[in-house]
């Protein structure tokens, strides 16, 4: 079960800048990127994330689609309200900044947090999605995917407030150790700091440790064509919970990306967009593929 958190400027650098926006959403301001035309796509990053964190993904996929990336509430530069954020705050925002801007319906691809945020619309606006993406989404219940129920004091680590609880945390979110050197852990605990994010990422840690919002036995209800990408060695939310979602969701098209982490988009760009465009462009992937890097 577990989120995502936030990465760092490791990415490459866009190869055009997609355009910076704002938006106000129920009086908050909500930053996002955007680039692209044709049929829309919304992504969603995870937990302490934000829209950087598909900095190698909106160019590919601005080439033939409308790209929005946005700062979730609580995380980025958009705003950091005092709430007691859980994943149904994101489904409200989500559903508001479709509104604000015009969308009726948009492809969705989540990582972790997202993932489970894109979950929850579809099963909340259904006729608002086009195509569903889940990226090492988290979102059950331990019970469901029988894993043991982890203590805040363990989920706190994913909040770190130290150099080296940054690399503790990175540890168990990338599998290349590379990702792992001084200098990414310095430039995450300093991203982490600069974005201010922490009071979102506990409220979050407490949102879950009270059972809120689990997809546990509403899966069923997703009827739109669904993709789950899972790096085969993601240590923060197993392959198994991907598994369950494929057996929950039917008709649902599995890609397990070899060599990889939590973060797909990021430590495994290329595997991860050659499953992905064609599928939000309606090509069949095959079923239960694996993506050797």
């Amino acid at each position: 079960m577990r989120l995502c958190l936030f990465f760092v400027a490791m990415t490459a650098s866009f190869a055009q800048a997609p355009a910076s926006k704002t938006v106000e959403v129920y009086g908050q301001k909500i930053h996002y990127l955007e680039a692209g035309s044709g049929p829309t796509v919304i992504l969603l990053h995870g937990l302490g994330g934000d829209a950087k964190n598909w900095a190698q993904t909106i160019p590919v996929l601005s080439k033939q689609f409308h790209v929005y990336a946005p700062d979730q509430i609580g995380f980025g530069e958009s705003d950091k309200p005092m709430l007691n954020y859980r994943v149904s705050t994101l489904v409200d925002f989500l559903d508001a900044f479709y509104r604000k801007l015009g969308i009726t319906t948009a492809s969705l691809v989540g990582n972790s947090l997202g993932g489970w945020t894109a979950a929850s619309f579809t099963i909340a606006h259904p006729d608002k999605v086009e195509r569903l993406v889940l990226v090492d989404a988290a979102g059950y219940s331990p019970e469901r995917t029988h894993s043991a129920k982890l203590s805040r004091d363990v989920m706190i680590g994913l909040n770190p407030s130290s150099l080296a609880g940054t690399k503790q945390m990175l540890a168990v979110v990338f599998y290349n150790k590379m990702m792992l050197s001084d200098m990414v852990a310095e430039q995450a605990f300093a991203d982490h700091i600069r974005k201010n994010d922490g009071y979102t990422i506990n409220q979050f840690i407490d949102s879950i440790l009270r059972d809120e919002d689990y997809v546990d036995g509403k899966l069923g209800a997703i009827k739109v064509p669904t993709l789950i990408v899972w790096g085969k060695q993601d240590a923060l939310v197993p392959l198994k919970a991907g598994e369950a979602y494929a057996k929950d969701i039917a008709g649902s098209q599995t890609l397990v990306i070899d060599k990889c982490g939590h973060i797909p988009m990021v430590e495994c760009a290329a595997a991860f967009h050659a499953g992905l465009i064609p599928f939000l462009g309606g090509t069949t992937a095959a079923t239960a593929a694996t993506a050797a890097q």
